[in-house]
């Protein structure tokens, strides 16, 4: 399978390369910020690619609405956010090591 010590070196040498890509791929994930929203914008949510809630904004108007309206958009923006900056990171992180982290669903 390897041709002596030879092999494994370059094995090894391999996954110590694809340990940097995925180190920096995870560090650049601070710096992506996606945008998600729900009632028409009435709720702005922001989110890291590392999955942290950066902002969150509300349309003053909503706030004379009904509580219970204004959870549930709150909930149903953070939750697609989360969800979107998830997807960036998994693409990001399959990008970094080309391929090969493809459907093994890592926690990110």
């Amino acid at each position: 399978m390897f041709k002596g010590n030879k092999g494994m070196g370059n094995l090894m040498k391999q996954a110590q390369e694809m340990q940097k890509k995925m180190a920096s791929a995870q560090d650049e994930l601070k710096d992506i910020i996606v945008e998600e929203n729900a009632g028409d914008g009435m709720v702005i949510v922001k989110v890291s690619g590392d999955q942290i809630v950066k902002e969150l904004i509300l349309d003053p108007e909503l706030l004379s609405e009904d509580k219970d309206l204004v959870e549930d958009l709150i909930l149903t923006a953070v939750n697609k956010g989360l969800a979107k900056a998830k997807e960036t990171s998994a693409e990001k992180l399959n990008s970094a090591t080309g391929g090969m982290m493809s459907g093994m669903n890592l926690p990110l």
